[in-house]
């Protein structure tokens, strides 16, 4: 796959031009090396002249002050480049928890992704989040071990953690040469051959490439890859039917089976293709990027978008010369305009175009097209398959579906996590209370898992996100971006209520007359915890058992939206209501006043008052907290912990520290980063996830 001029680019056109494309996503945990991965892939291909270090700042993707200063991703940040003749479309997303929204906007649109994993840490808790995210879209994966050259990394352990914790079949292709420090190479357990890279002059893992190195075995290591080899071969036969045949007749695979065999396991999610190396000192690059168009698939390899269109459900497939089907991913909003970043699954896109949002059926024009490459590129066209940048949209929003005028259709976007943590914001100044609302606005533009509302009692707005990290950049982003001071009020969790008991029978008549058509609906109601069978997950339940055309399928219809009107407000403090099932039992009509209108008033104050009746219980968010520190410094994080509420669930020896893992209410980690370090003296280290909601203790805030 390499190509000894790695700027060249395919001439290729049409289906086979869509065939050399990879849209890619680069998977971790916070920490673990996927932006270093991302500028050492850039700095190889020939995008960037000088690698970018995240200790330096000087990276391409974390490119915001605040992502430089922090040394995390914050925003997912697409760029472009070319590996011989493939065009890989790259998404380097965020490793944090609390930016978890911009992964899954990310993996909306992409094809493929590769995971990084520390090779002394193994599957992280975030690692095991946003693996869970690729399942749900589908994503085909490939995994990349990083950090090898660190102390205690070990590359059976790491993959004996993808296999205990996200996949029953990661097949290692690859063998360490050297550990830890020693760490120079890998032997390619498919060709038999040794890649070594040495220091060259231009530093660690040399100055472009220089240092890399293909040759024979290493004597001391033959005798370990070809037993190797062996249960690749094997796996890889117990696996797929065409490589069983040829392992049956043989009792091993050739080259070529075992490359097509890996390439269908890879996309159709059967196995995990494992390859290592380390990102820091540029090993392991080049056979990644090889992997990356041997094994991962092209946009004409993925099934067909699904949408909805006026006639039903329509696929549409890669198709340049089909019609015009893009979803937005990602905006980008400043004082000089707008940059939305599209996927294109089908049709041409071209400067000038007129487009319509399939959402609003309002057309808007585009003025350009950029290749997302390390500096944009302006292009006159974008085809099916193509993750572009393009100027001149006014309106349209992240999750917003572009189509030709003339073949509307509806893509179902990403679903943005309702937001956990809030804090009251306001302008120091009076003069900047206008200034700070347009912020805001923009803010929720580029980021929709960032929610502005004003409160009702207290008039001041009110900006809530998935975690405290994710509000304090917001709210320094307000700063600094826009030159606001503002003062922010102590954060506070959203909670919500549940019925703990129900009740059955539950009548409610409504009846209004004013003159003219009244309105009227009569309705009972049986309302119950929703903890049955298959319901793990659900927040809300409807079903009728009305016979006998008491209340006609509309108005069934009308009593559960007016249902799920009444969630908006339970009755201990004003919180959303979750987790209940909601029955209608009986019900009667009027020949004349009944109507939609009349049964959907009903079924909203039909459940107001049945859950007042309810025994409701509050819950407040929960997050498992993973904790690294030293063994010295257990009993004080154990006695910390327990003190915040939190339940421990474990705590394993990892060489000279320990990892303490516990869930602790959400409210309660306000702060712990502090704490913890003034704990362990800074060397003590801790993530988070989010883990649903638990009851909260009595005299919890109600609002």
């Amino acid at each position: 796959m390499r190509s000894t001029d790695i700027r060249s680019t395919t001439t290729m056109t049409g289906a086979a031009g869509i065939a050399a494309v990879r849209n890619l996503g680069i998977l971790a945990h916070v920490d673990a090396g996927k932006t270093t991965v991302t500028e050492r892939i850039l700095h190889l291909t020939g995008e960037t002249h000088r690698r970018g270090e995240v200790h330096e700042g000087t990276t391409v993707t974390d490119c915001r002050p605040q992502e430089r200063e922090r040394g995390i991703t914050i925003s997912a940040a697409a760029v472009s480049c070319v590996w011989g003749d493939h065009r890989i479309n790259l998404i380097d997303t965020p490793g944090h928890v609390d930016f978890a929204d911009e992964v899954e906007r990310s993996l909306r649109v992409l094809d493929g992704a590769v995971a990084v994993f520390d090779a002394v840490a193994g599957v992280e808790p975030q690692s095991e989040s946003v693996w869970r995210q690729a399942d749900r879209y589908g994503v085909p994966r490939i995994a990349f071990v990083n950090k090898l050259d660190r102390a205690g990394a070990d590359l059976d352990a790491a993959v004996a953690s993808i296999r205990e914790r996200l996949h029953p079949a990661p097949l290692a292709v690859q063998l360490p040469i050297g550990r830890e420090g020693g760490f120079t190479g890998v032997v390619d357990l498919l060709t038999m051959r040794a890649l070594t890279w040495d220091d060259g002059p231009g530093g660690i893992g040399g100055g472009s490439g220089d240092g890399f190195r293909e040759g024979p075995l290493p004597d001391g290591l033959r005798a370990e890859a070809e037993r190797r080899r062996g249960q690749l071969d094997e796996a890889v036969a117990g696996l797929h039917p065409a490589a069983l045949e040829e392992y049956v007749e043989h009792a091993a695979l050739s080259t070529a089976t075992l490359a097509a065999a890996l390439r269908d396991l890879t996309r159709s999610g059967e196995a995990v293709v494992v390859l290592c190396g380390s990102a820091y000192r540029n090993r392991g690059i080049e056979p990644l990027l090889d992997a990356v168009a041997a094994y991962l698939p092209s946009p004409l390899d993925v099934p067909p978008v699904r949408g909805t269109a006026d006639t039903g459900e329509v696929e549409r497939a890669a198709d340049p010369d089909g019609p015009l089907t893009a979803l937005v991913f990602k905006v980008n909003v400043t004082a000089s305009g707008r940059l939305s970043h599209l996927r294109l699954y089908a049709g041409t896109l071209r400067k000038g175009d007129t487009v319509l949002d399939a959402g609003t059926g309002r057309t808007e024009r585009i003025a350009r097209i950029m290749r997302v490459a390390a500096h944009h590129l302006e292009s006159d066209t974008a085809v099916a398959g193509d993750i572009v940048a393009v100027v001149g949209l006014k309106a349209a929003r992240t999750g917003t579906t572009l189509c030709a005028p003339g073949a509307p259709l509806v893509l179902e976007p990403a679903v943005n996590a309702a937001p956990v943590v809030t804090v009251a914001v306001e302008a120091r100044r009076s003069l900047d209370t206008e200034r700070l609302a347009v912020a805001l606005a923009r803010l929720t533009e580029e980021d929709p898992s960032l929610v502005v509302r004003t409160d009702p009692e207290t008039g001041q707005r009110v900006l809530s996100g998935l975690g405290e990290l994710h509000l304090e950049v917001a709210v320094e982003q307000l700063r600094r971006e826009n030159g606001i001071e503002v003062t922010v009020g102590r954060p506070q969790v959203a909670h919500r209520e549940t019925v703990e008991r129900g009740v059955t029978g539950h009548v409610h008549r409504h009846v209004k007359q004013d003159g003219g058509a009244g309105q009227f609906a009569h309705v009972v109601l049986d309302v119950a915890p929703l903890d049955g069978p298959g319901d793990e997950g659900r927040g809300f339940a409807f079903a009728s058992t009305v016979t006998g055309g008491r209340v006609p399928k509309e108005y069934v219809q009308a009593v559960e939206a007016g249902c799920q009107d009444a969630l908006a407000e339970g009755p201990l403090g004003g919180h959303p209501v979750t987790g209940l099932r909601v029955v209608l039992a009986d019900g009667a009509t009027h020949p004349r006043d009944s109507s939609e209108l009349a049964f959907r008033t009903a079924g909203r104050l039909a459940l107001r008052e049945a859950l007042r009746a309810c025994r409701m219980v509050l819950l407040e968010p929960v997050a498992e907290v993973t904790v690294t520190v030293p063994q010295e410094a257990v009993g004080g994080v154990l006695g910390d912990l327990a003190a915040r509420r939190g339940r421990v669930q474990g705590s394993d020896p990892r060489g000279g520290t320990a990892v303490v893992t516990a869930v602790v209410p959400v409210a309660e980690l306000f702060g712990y980063a502090t704490a913890l370090r003034s704990r362990t003296q800074g060397r003590g280290t801790f993530t988070t996830r989010p883990a649903g909601y638990a009851p909260a203790p009595a005299g919890a805030a109600a609002r």
